[in-house]
């Protein structure tokens, strides 16, 4: 077989686009994709210097610049510019330094249309809008979708009391609020009480956004909206701040968003104002931000997955939910409080839990927090065909959890004692990736294989766990 006329027949079938430099970005090998995005062909390309080609472009801008000056991949990173054609256009590139006998001889740079990632941009923001928009018409709250209130919140115990209590003397602040605490504790409903505790804010949007759900490059569109032109079939499209003004924008997993946004995002806090993608025009907001962590923001900015200038700036009001396992004392009183909520969802009658099953509660670890007590109780009145709750109707189910659980504490656990347990699980995570691509030699598209990860599930992972530092990949 013929390896050279494969390969070129492969390069010439590639929706990506492919430019290779030498050490002072100038082009040795140009290959466009087929949707001609840079206006330039592959003969005219070649010799010229990477910042004729893209003439909008700065040593400063430029990833070619870039990854020569800090010797280092950048991954999945979007570039807007004005073409060769002088036409305006996105891409998502990855640039990559060639070395040679330890030495940076060039780079190579892998880069793709942006535009249907930019188009589903658009279709979210547009669903995003017609979720969110306020009404004007019949109904005082209704541009909220805040549900809770602070009597939503279950707790006898000291550690819940004094949450509660603190939530309540800040509730009427304008100043952000950083919240902590494990998955399935009740951060958002803390959230919701407290926007609802708010008067000026109550009746306004209450708009939460799990910073983790989307890929990061459709976040800046969804957070600041987009401006006509700004690429390819863009429209103006208020963003999630636009769209809450006068209310509450709630943002969980704050250490997801990607460090530039992070910077974006302290602007809108220090200055409150907000510019669209794509446009020069800023415009003036009255949003309450609330962002809320699953690990510790102090581990975060100490991993830079969080900036610095940005925690301290959100960390004016700081509130943390304690976990499950922390205020034992509510256990039984939540699981009375489900139980009857569970018996008008599924016409039930059940009337409490057997003493056994109560002894059990409360000396299970509940790894899984609130949430996971609640889908628990569920689960348990699914099954059980009495009006009390016994170990025989869920036995087979509560020792799998028991299991589980122990098996967490185990690895979970060091000698000076407990560990948090999302911290664990990432610190799993990101050393079986290392490991993968330790075993790969930082071949990504290997790795995501061995891993059974989309390739670009497995960029961002490497991304969240600021791995590139670590392992060189490519």
């Amino acid at each position: 077989m013929n390896y050279k006329r494969l390969l070129e027949l492969i390069l010439l079938n590639l929706d990506e686009g492919i430019i290779v430099t030498d050490a002072h970005a100038n082009i040795t090998f140009y290959k466009e994709p087929a949707t001609n995005i840079s206006g330039i062909d592959n003969k005219t390309a070649a010799g010229k210097n990477i910042l004729e080609v893209f003439p909008d472009l700065t040593p400063e801008t430029s990833t070619f610049y870039t990854v020569i000056r800090n010797k280092k991949p950048l991954i999945e990173h979007i570039q807007h510019y004005t073409n060769y054609q002088g036409k305006k256009v996105s891409t998502v590139t990855s640039t990559i330094p060639i070395f040679e006998n330890g030495e940076l001889v060039g780079c190579f740079e892998i880069f793709k249309d942006l535009t249907q990632v930019m188009e589903l941009s658009e279709k979210i923001i547009r669903l995003q809008e017609q979720l969110y928009q306020k009404k004007t018409e019949d109904k005082k709250a209704e541009g909220s979708d805040a549900r809770y209130s602070f009597d939503s919140i279950v707790g006898k115990s000291k550690a819940i009391q004094s949450l509660k209590d603190k939530a309540r003397k800040i509730a009427g602040s304008a100043s952000p609020i950083l919240i902590y605490g494990e998955t399935g504790t009740g951060k958002e409903l803390l959230v919701q009480a407290i926007h609802n505790a708010n008067v000026k804010r109550k009746c306004k949007p209450f708009i939460a956004q799990n910073c983790a759900a989307l890929p990061f490059n459709l976040l800046e569109s969804i957070l600041f909206g987009t401006a006509s032109g700004s690429f390819t079939g863009a429209k103006d499209n208020p963003g999630l701040f636009e769209l809450a003004d006068g209310g509450t924008l709630f943002l969980d997993e704050i250490n997801a968003l990607d460090i530039e946004l992070q910077a974006k995002l302290l602007r809108v806090l220090q200055d409150g104002v907000v510019r669209r993608v794509g446009s020069t025009r800023t415009k003036s907001v009255d949003v309450r931000i609330i962002a809320a962590t699953n690990v510790d923001p102090v581990l975060l900015v100490q991993k830079r997955l969080l900036r610095q200038d940005l925690y301290y700036r959100l960390n004016v009001i700081y509130l943390e939910v304690p976990p499950l396992r922390e205020r034992k004392e509510d256990i039984l009183l939540l699981a009375e409080h489900f139980i009857e909520k569970n018996n008008e969802k599924l016409g039930k009658s059940v009337k409490g839990l057997s003493q056994e099953v109560r002894q059990a509660l409360v000396e299970y670890p509940w790894p899984g927090n609130v949430r996971e007590l609640e889908h628990w109780i569920e689960s348990a009145m699914n099954l059980v065909e009495k009006d009390i709750i016994t170990m025989d109707a869920v036995q087979y189910h509560f020792d799998k959890r028991i299991a589980l659980s122990n098996g967490q504490v185990q690895k979970t656990e060091a000698a000076d004692g407990p560990v948090d347990l999302s911290l664990a699980v990432s610190q799993f995570e990101k050393e079986l990736i290392v490991k993968a691509l330790k075993d790969t030699n930082g071949n990504i598209s290997k790795a995501a294989r061995a891993l059974n990860l989309p390739k670009q599930t497995l960029h961002n992972k490497i991304k969240k766990h600021d791995i590139r530092t670590e392992v060189e990949v490519y």
